[in-house]
C-alpha cells in the first residue's frame, strides 16, 4: 500500500473516531438519572476516551472494542448519567464483525444489557417487561450493526471466491489453449513427417538406380531409364513442396479461407503411381463400396498407408512387391499393407530403423479411436493392419 493510501485512510479513521466522539459527548450532555453523579470533566474525558481508539481499529478491532467497552464500564461505574451503549459500541462492534471476530461482537454489548437489566429490574425493581421495552431499541440497533457486519462480510468473501474462480477459470483456458498448441504442433510435425519421409525415400530410391545406370557397362544405352528416374524426382519433389506449402498454410491461413483440405484416400491412386515410378511393384485392392468418410479418418488412412509404402521403399528397396487392401465396413475402414521384402531390419522389430514411422501411424490410428499393429507377416516381409472406425 502506498504511502499516499495509508494517509487517506488514517484521515478516514480520524474522521469516524471524531464524530463518534461527538455523538458520546452530546449522550453525556443530555444524560438525565436520578441519583447519578453530575457530569464533570472526567466523564467527557471518559467520553473522548471511548472514541479515540477508533483511530487504529481497523489494525486491532478486537483490541479497540475491549478498550472501548472497558471506558464505558468506567463511565457507568463511576456513577454518571447512564447514556445508551449502542453510541460508543456501534463502529468497534462493525470492525470486529468484519475481523470475523462474531463471538465477541455479540457476547459485550449482550454483558452490558445483561448487567444493565439486572440492574433495572431487580435492584430498583422497575418492572420487567418495561424494562425489557426499555432496552430493546437499543438491543435492535446493535444487532442491525452486526448483522451489516455479516452482511458486508460474506460479500467480500463472495467476491474473493469469484476472483479465485475466474483464476482458476482463465489457467485452465491458458492450460487448454497450450494444450492445443501442442497438439497442432505434434499434428504438424507429423504432417512434415509423412510429406519429407516419403518424397525423400522415393527420390533416394530413384536417384541410385540412376547413379546405378549411369555407372554401369551399358551406360550409353540406359538414357531412357535415367530419364524415368529423373522425372520420377522431379514429380517427387514437387509434390513434396505441394504438401509442405499445404501443411504450413495452415500456420498462415486466413479464417475466411479456412485451412487447406487435408489428403485422402481419393489420392491413393496417385501415391502408388508415385512409388510404383520408384521401382516398387504395388497392387491396390478395394473391397466394399468405396463412400465417403470423416475427413479425420480418411487423411489418416492416406498418411498409414503412405508411411508403410515409405518404410517399404527405405528399408526393402525397389523390386520389392507391396499389397495395399483398402476395405470399406459399415463402421469404418481397414487397412493392410503387405509386402514380400526381406522383413525387419531395426532392433525393436520394425521397419521404420528406429524413427517415428511406426510411432506415427499408431498416433495416427489412436486418434481417431482406431486400433493398429505392425508386425513380420508369416512368409517374410512386414505387414501393417490398421482398422478406423467410421460409422455411418
Amino acid at each position: 500500500m502506498s504511502t499516499r493510501s495509508r494517509r487517506t485512510v488514517s484521515v478516514a479513521d480520524l474522521a469516524v473516531a471524531v464524530v463518534n466522539a461527538a455523538v458520546i459527548l452530546v449522550m453525556i450532555v443530555v444524560a438525565e438519572e436520578q441519583d447519578a453523579i453530575r457530569q464533570d470533566a472526567f466523564a467527557y474525558v471518559l467520553g473522548v476516551l471511548m472514541a479515540a481508539p477508533l483511530v487504529v481499529r481497523r489494525r486491532w478491532p478486537l483490541t479497540v472494542l475491549l478498550v472501548v467497552a472497558g471506558f464505558l464500564f468506567w463511565y457507568f461505574a463511576a456513577g454518571y448519567p447512564a447514556i445508551t451503549p449502542a453510541g460508543p459500541l456501534a463502529v468497534p462492534l462493525y470492525s470486529a464483525v468484519l475481523a470475523r471476530r462474531t463471538a465477541w461482537a455479540i457476547g459485550v454489548p449482550a454483558l452490558f444489557f445483561g448487567i444493565g437489566f439486572v440492574m433495572v429490574a431487580v435492584i430498583e425493581r422497575f418492572p420487567a417487561l418495561e424494562a425489557f421495552a426499555e432496552f430493546l431499541p437499543q438491543v435492535a440497533l446493535l444487532a442491525v450493526v452486526i448483522l451489516l457486519g455479516e452482511v458486508v462480510v460474506s460479500r467480500r468473501e463472495l467476491a474473493a471466491e469469484t476472483r479465485e474462480r475466474l483464476r482458476h477459470a482463465e489457467q485452465e483456458r491458458e492450460r487448454e489453449a497450450a494444450r492445443r498448441v501442442a497438439e497442432e504442433r505434434v499434428r504438424i510435425a507429423r504432417e512434415l513427417h509423412d510429406t519429407v519421409a516419403h518424397s525423400m525415400a522415393t527420390i533416394t530410391v530413384q536417384a541410385g538406380s540412376a547413379l546405378h545406370l549411369l555407372k554401369g557397362p551399358r551406360a550409353a544405352e540406359g538414357g531412357d531409364q535415367v530419364l524415368a528416374s529423373l522425372t520420377a524426382i522431379r514429380g517427387a519433389g514437387k509434390q513434396a513442396l505441394r504438401d509442405m506449402r499445404a501443411t504450413l498454410g495452415i500456420l498462415r491461413a486466413d479464417e475466411r479461407e479456412g485451412p487447406p483440405e487435408p489428403p485422402g484416400l481419393e489420392r491413393l491412386p496417385a501415391l502408388i503411381d508415385a512409388v510404383r515410378a520408384a521401382g516398387l511393384t504395388v497392387t491396390l485392392d478395394v473391397a466394399g463400396t468405396a463412400r465417403p468418410v470423416a475427413e479425420r479418418v480418411d487423411h489418416a488412412a492416406y498418411r498409414i498407408v503412405q508411411e508403410s509404402l515409405t518404410n517399404v521403399l527405405r528399408h526393402a528397396g525397389p523390386g520389392v512387391r507391396a499389397e495395399v487392401r483398402v476395405a470399406y465396413r459399415p463402421d469404418g475402414v481397414e487397412l493392410r499393407i503387405a509386402d514380400d521384402g526381406p522383413g525387419p531390419t531395426s532392433p525393436n522389430g520394425g521397419t521404420d530403423g528406429g524413427g517415428h514411422g511406426l510411432s506415427g501411424m499408431r498416433e495416427r490410428a489412436e486418434a481417431v479411436g482406431g486400433a493398429f499393429s505392425a508386425e513380420p507377416g508369416a512368409g517374410g516381409g512386414f505387414v501393417v493392419d490398421a482398422r478406423l472406425p467410421d460409422p455411418v
